[in-house]
């Protein structure tokens, strides 16, 4: 890609110094160790960065800090296919993060991904993230940029196995978080028990369990089906356009207290995320009609048969959060303003 040309400063594309941002991330590390793999630079939490060092801000920084040979190898034109892309355990380049980036990168990086996630659950991320990843830990992370930050049009993508995050700057109209994103987590084998112990998203599940409980027979039989929807990459989460027919039960059959249940659920599934994301999510969601959302249990996966259900889903005409708790947690995300073509 050609050198970032010279453009106005605003909050999301202010330059600040490599140096002086690495000083005052120090101050904000102050997270104790954990007995995790690669523990390290690249692997112990953090908190949160600053509104003063968001991630788009540090987005830009990172971009320019990178030599041209670096640019070359992890710079994409923004239109690139490869930018829609998501998967459960894939690199979106063959560059890791602590393979290819100098110390400063790195920490940047790890500040970009931390901002993307609420400061109460962005040390359980980035835990997850670290006990997944293997020996190296976050740093076997890889990422890419995707246009030019400062020119109106970019995204930088992250990803991993159980993990694609992006950071978009609103770059990408119509659409939360930037495009589809996938997080997950094994906590304790790649078979979980029924409890899930450990997990770092099980919450999620139960919550969306309690809505089940409110259901009366007539709406369980619609609710509850055999199988669910198999994992096929970024198929996976291929939005349908439809308001009527989806798999489960539509909100039309629920009363208002079980509609305040889903929406609880909604809100358990978008914690762990910056409230900006958040934010445009559900206004995406509401926008697109709260009565055209379905809900649906899929009763072939449940481990341990004591119906909690591991894998169900809440899907609309544009969005889908598919969560399948079989055998251990993945989760893929897509939310958008119009279905794709």
């Amino acid at each position: 890609m050609n050198k970032p040309s010279s453009s106005p400063s605003c909050d999301c594309c202010t330059e600040i110094s490599r140096r002086s941002f690495i000083q005052s991330a120090a101050t904000l590390a102050g997270a104790s160790a954990v007995s995790l793999p690669g523990a390290n630079l690249l692997t112990r939490p953090v908190r949160a960065a600053s509104a003063a060092a968001k991630s788009e801000t540090l987005v830009t920084t990172l971009y320019k800090s990178l030599s041209e040979e670096k640019r070359k190898a992890i710079c994409f034109p923004f239109d690139h296919p490869l930018r829609s892309k998501v998967d459960n355990n894939w690199h979106i380049t063959d560059k890791t993060i602590a393979g290819f980036f100098d110390k400063d990168q790195q920490e940047m990086i790890r500040q970009i991904f931390m901002g993307l996630h609420s400061p109460e659950y962005a040390e359980t991320v980035m835990s997850q993230v670290i006990h997944d990843s293997g020996e190296e830990g976050f740093g076997s992370s890889s990422i890419a940029l995707f246009g030019e930050p400062g020119t109106g049009k970019f995204e930088f993508v992250l990803t991993g196995r159980h993990c694609t995050r992006r950071c978009d700057g609103d770059s990408v109209e119509g659409a939360a978080f930037g495009g589809p994103i996938f997080y997950g987590h094994a906590a304790r084998s790649f078979n979980e028990k029924a409890d899930h112990e450990g997990n770092a998203y099980w919450f999620q599940a139960l919550q969306a369990n309690e809505v089940f409980k409110m259901l009366d027979g007539k709406q369980r039989n619609l609710a509850l089906l055999e199988t669910a929807r198999d994992e096929k990459g970024t198929d996976t989460v291929k939005l349908t356009g439809k308001k009527f027919g989806l798999p489960g039960v539509p909100m039309t059959e629920l009363s208002s207290d079980q509609k305040d249940q889903v929406r609880k659920t909604l809100a358990s599934l978008l914690a762990p995320f910056r409230k900006a994301d958040a934010d445009e999510a559900m206004k995406l969601i509401e926008e697109n009609g709260f009565d055209h959302l379905h809900m649906a249990f899929f009763k072939k996966h449940d481990i341990g048969h004591d119906k909690v259900w591991d894998v169900w889903q809440i899907e609309g005409p544009a969005m889908l959060w598919y969560f399948r708790g079989e055998p251990h947690v993945h989760t893929w995300v897509n939310i958008r303003r119009h279905a794709e073509a």
